[in-house]
């Protein structure tokens, strides 16, 4: 549709179709349909819990298509967008994002759509179901899971959530894009961020990520892209990185590092650190971790693999390294070449003003990930491996 909600066709109807293209115009029309009959409503966009620029630029793409069906939504996080480009990219291209509160009233929306996640990595899914919130969509490109039961799903192994919307914008289905409206701009610039970023830089894209990049391209506002893309590492995230190297230990391709106890901003420094080792030469994976407080009280180990190989299932080794917790849910995965996982203390947590238990417990998890990431990594002597290696 356009700005005065007549049908409008895509800058990229004329050209031909590929299978995936194909599939967006079907589920992009379908989406169209669902959102014609909820016309009016209120609805939650459900983030994952430290959201990144795929999730951020989904999140937008839908409340912009929302509008358009006079449907307000509204992006919620349950955690911190801590990283500096993806505050960068909110606050530059104005993004409204909200971060969940215990005061707020979920039981005011109609209807909650997830976008670049299936439930399992937002807090958010447990708060919404006793709220009485049914779900309406789930736009990923991850592996299925089975958290949500959607009306409407469209989930597919493709290089980023953004491809996704790009497709269902190319498509006219939904909303055209039109050169020159700064919302238009705003939003491609973003997806056209959450593309680059998913795929490092399009080093790991394939072709629906340079169609959608193509169809973006168009619209984008370069100067602002730009912007996004040069904000400079905080000290705190060059901490992490030299914690990594000092502690890591490199055994049959894998370089794995413990980095201790990360400050809650600092969180986004470990996958960053991930990137980092994974540039060391005869290393073709790396795995980051860290002990992080978190602000409601809890404790958790977490982490994020990187991976240069193109046979490695990220989501089967994080699956089966790691197990699941009470609930039946794994704590880890992934997608293609990238994972990352979040083990709960429960018991363990807090004892600030304990030095002493602060430093046995994490020396505790820093050896049981240790031997568990080694074993499925088919490290023999798994003792041998659960000491730095040193920088």
């Amino acid at each position: 549709m356009s700005e005065n909600g007549e049908t409008g066709t895509a800058v990229a109807a004329v050209q031909p179709q590929t299978p995936t293209q194909d599939a967006s115009a079907v589920r992009a029309a379908e989406l169209a349909r669902l959102l014609e009959s909820r016309r009016g409503e209120r609805h939650i966009v459900a983030l994952q819990d430290f959201p990144d620029p795929d999730a951020i630029s989904c999140g937008m793409a839908y409340r912009e298509i929302a509008r358009r069906f006079d449907i307000d939504a509204e992006l919620v996080y349950d955690g911190q967008i801590s990283h500096a480009e993806n505050r960068a990219l909110v606050n530059l291209l104005e993004i409204p994002v909200r971060e969940y509160e215990p005061a707020m009233d979920l039981g005011g929306y109609a209807a909650a759509v997830f976008v670049d996640n299936q439930g399992a990595t937002t807090h958010l899914t447990d708060l919404l179901k006793a709220a009485g919130v049914p779900t309406l969509a789930v736009v990923d490109h991850h592996d299925p899971d089975d958290v949500l039961d959607p009306i409407f799903s469209d989930v597919r192994p493709m290089g980023a959530a953004a491809t996704i919307f790009a497709e269902y914008l190319s498509s006219g289905a939904l909303m055209t894009l039109e050169p020159g409206n700064e919302h238009h701009e705003r939003l491609a610039t973003a997806l056209m961020h959450g593309l680059h970023s998913e795929t490092d830089g399009f080093v790991r894209a394939r072709p629906p990520e340079y169609r959608a990049a193509a169809f973006l391209s168009r619209f984008i506002d370069a100067d602002l892209l730009e912007k996004v893309l040069c904000v400079q590492k905080s000290r705190g995230t060059m901490r992490v990185i030299e914690s990594a190297l000092h502690s890591r230990t490199v055994r049959n391709g894998f370089s794995i590092a413990g980095v201790g106890y990360v400050r809650w901003a600092d969180r986004d420094a470990i996958p960053v650190a991930a990137d980092f080792l994974l540039t060391e030469e005869n290393v073709h994976t790396s795995i980051v971790y860290g002990l992080l407080g978190e602000e409601d009280g809890r404790e958790v180990v977490t982490g994020s693999l990187r991976t240069l190989s193109s046979t490695m299932q990220v989501d089967a080794f994080l699956r089966d390294a790691l197990g699941d917790d009470l609930r039946g849910r794994p704590y880890g995965g992934g997608r293609s070449r990238a994972g990352g996982f979040e083990i709960e203390l429960g018991f363990l947590k807090g004892d600030e003003d304990d030095p002493l238990g602060e430093e046995l417990k994490w020396a505790l998890y820093d050896r049981r990930v240790r031997r568990k990431l080694f074993r499925e990594a088919g490290v023999d002597n798994l003792d041998e491996v659960c000491g730095p290696e040193g920088a």
